[in-house]
């Protein structure tokens, strides 16, 4: 096998045998070595710029949601996504929910269908988790959050999606009431939520 095939081969899997192709070429790997890999079937595309190595595992339990935090990494799991993540929801997202900065530019991605919202400071950065999927970090909104950010985009969303949110979060102690009024207070919609969460205990 070639040298630089075999080198690439040792980077990757340093790397969980999961790689964009900015990191790729940091690590010195040609592109010429990384479409050559591809087209011996040594890497697979998962995305637009992300590759993984074709014997290592297969994406499992959500590889929507690796797959986009790999190729936006300043990017957070947000709203209904959050909400399938944290089994909060009857909901099937069709899309991932991205949160990004007010500032940010619109990534360019592909695959998988992605919905974007842009955040101010304060709220962006408030209620992040991180997680794995198959050896991928995720930052996904924990739940108190994700519900008080359903509220404040509730004409995106629909309010019986927050609602359900509302009652599943609770009714599963996945958070307490004071929890989800301080994120509620950070997205300025304590008035809104503030007579749900009252009626339900």
């Amino acid at each position: 096998m070639d040298k630089n095939i075999q080198s690439a081969l040792k980077v990757f899997e340093k790397q969980n045998g999961v790689m964009r192709s900015a990191q790729i070429f940091r690590q010195g790997i040609q592109p010429r070595t990384l479409y050559q890999m591809r087209d011996e079937g040594l890497v697979v595309t998962e995305g637009r710029g992300l590759y993984r190595l074709a014997n290592s595992a297969p994406w499992s339990s959500d590889p929507d949601l690796a797959i986009v935090s790999l190729q936006i990494p300043k990017g957070v799991i947000c709203l209904i996504s959050a909400l399938y993540f944290h089994q909060i929801t009857t909901q099937i997202p069709y899309e991932v929910y991205v949160a990004l900065p007010k500032d940010s530019e619109k990534p360019r991605i592909q695959h998988p269908p992605t919905r974007f919202f842009w955040v101010s400071s304060e709220p962006f950065n408030a209620g992040i988790e991180t997680h794995k999927i198959d050896s991928v970090e995720i930052k996904v909104y924990g739940v108190a959050k994700t519900i008080a950010d359903c509220f404040k985009f509730r004409n995106k969303v629909g309010m019986d999606v927050a609602l359900e949110a509302l009652r599943e979060g609770l009714r599963g102690k996945k958070c307490t009431p004071d929890q989800i009024l301080r994120f509620a207070s950070v997205d300025r919609v304590e008035r809104i939520i503030l007579p749900y969460l009252e009626a339900l205990v």
